[in-house]
């Protein structure tokens, strides 16, 4: 099966990037649960505040659907998702060429 992966845009309150940056390390540490997550990685965009994006890397669909669905996992994106100023805007593909990520 082909791997996953998962870009996610999160919009928030620039005036509350530090308490954002605590529910993105919380989630972070709550991936630890999922095991078919490869990768789970928080980013501070540079250009525009309140700005994140999340990149993920899934072994396949399967883990991609059973992502969120610990309870560690469910208490931290529920945290971050009460910081979010709007849906977050989420892509999903398939990984075709990467330096650092056995495809």
């Amino acid at each position: 099966m082909a791997k996953v992966s998962l870009i996610a845009k999160l919009q928030t309150d620039p005036e509350k990037s530090e308490e954002v940056e605590a529910a993105l390390a919380a989630t972070c540490s709550a991936a630890e649960e999922e095991g078919g997550l490869e990768i789970y990685s928080a980013h501070k965009d540079s250009g525009e505040e309140g700005i994140y994006w999340f990149f993920e890397l899934y072994t396949d669909g399967d883990a991609l659907g059973v992502h969120g669905q610990g309870d560690g996992m469910k208490a931290a994106m529920s945290a971050l998702g009460s910081l979010l100023t709007a849906p977050p805007t989420i892509n999903i593909a398939s990984p075709v060429a990467a330096k650092g990520l056995q495809l």
